[in-house]
């Protein structure tokens, strides 16, 4: 009898949902749309029925031990999430006691954000596996980060540690998507990396750039990488700035928490060495002499189209160790 874990990842528009073994492999998965309707009862009936539906399609005779959850403002401590922006559900839901409440038989089921998640996944399955002290970013949408001291995840005392991504890099700088401005999202995530490519399109009236003929919706992380490897100047500048401006950013991490490594996740990452040489570049040449040459900076290990459902999945094993 094989012995698994549940993970979920709430997104804006769909719910993933997986079937994870010991090991890390996904036994199967499915998903459900993340509605647009604001019932939360009627949400979580939907949720609990493709679970069990997940558990029964398998061949294999399992053992469900748990249940973990990664979402949007995930609050670990309180079981809650937490005025989401970017879901219907308003106010403050108590997400592990509704599950608890359709899955009584279960004794671990536990949330918290994305980016925790991420991190709790790598030090489960990937590659921080025996590390004591390391920093997760996610680079997506946004910018998010799991921080791990002493083999443990950096919750603080309201369950919400860890907002790297809203750090301030540059004053008064471009206006984030959490409506402050100047924040390390704002120029890092995928979206910052488009504006940086459309800002430098308008400095150098670059007309001949691969990327001009795209719109601003159009225009991805993907694009700007397949026009870098073309030799395109605009894309290649969008790299390098990035990377300087991410290894500011976690050269501040570096200097708050020494970490043994800090791992990206996330799509710009697909773009190897012309996102991480300058990021690692930026990060020396901002790090204090005690910190220089001592922290790796490394890819997620994680399967990336499974990275938030086996990262939820972790989160069982987590609480099974307390």
């Amino acid at each position: 009898m094989k012995k698994v874990s549940v993970g979920v990842d709430i997104g804006g528009t769909n719910t993933a949902i997986g079937i994870v073994d010991e090991s890390g492999k996904v036994v199967a998965k499915g998903s459900i749309p993340t509605p647009g309707h604001g019932d939360i009862e009627k949400y979580m009936d939907d949720l609990a029925a493709a679970i069990r539906k997940l558990i029964n399609s398998t061949e294999e005779i399992l053992t469900v031990l748990g249940v973990g959850v990664g979402a949007p403002n995930g609050n670990y401590y309180n079981g809650t999430i937490e005025y989401a922006p970017n879901l219907s559900f308003k106010g403050v839901l108590p997400l592990v006691d509704l599950l608890k409440k359709r899955f009584p038989e279960l004794d671990y089921i536990a949330l918290t954000n994305d980016a925790n998640a991420a991190a709790i996944g790598e030090m489960i399955y990937g590659g921080a596996k025996g590390m004591k002290n390391f920093v997760m970013y996610t680079l997506g949408t946004g910018v998010g980060s799991g921080l791990v001291v002493n083999g443990d995840l950096v919750y603080g005392h309201d369950g919400f540690a860890g907002e790297c991504g809203h750090t301030t890099l540059i004053p008064d700088g471009r206006l984030c998507g959490c409506g402050s401005k100047g924040h390390l999202e704002a120029y890092c995530s995928a979206p910052g990396m488009k504006r940086t490519a459309f800002e430098l399109m308008a400095k150098y009236n670059a007309g001949d750039s691969l990327l001009a003929d795209k719109s601003f919706k159009e225009l991805d992380s993907k694009a700007i990488y397949d026009a870098a490897e073309q030799g395109d100047k605009v894309a290649l500048e969008v790299f390098e700035l990035t990377g300087k401006y991410l290894g500011q950013g976690l050269a501040d991490t570096v200097h708050h928490l020494s970490p043994e490594a800090i791992f990206l996740f996330g799509g710009p990452t697909a773009a190897g060495d012309y996102i991480f040489k300058p990021t690692k570049e930026s990060m020396e040449e901002h790090l204090l002499p005690i910190f220089k040459d001592k922290i790796q900076i490394l890819p997620s290990e994680l399967d990336s189209g499974d990275a938030a459902i086996v990262g939820a999945s972790a989160l069982v094993y987590k609480e099974m160790e307390k």
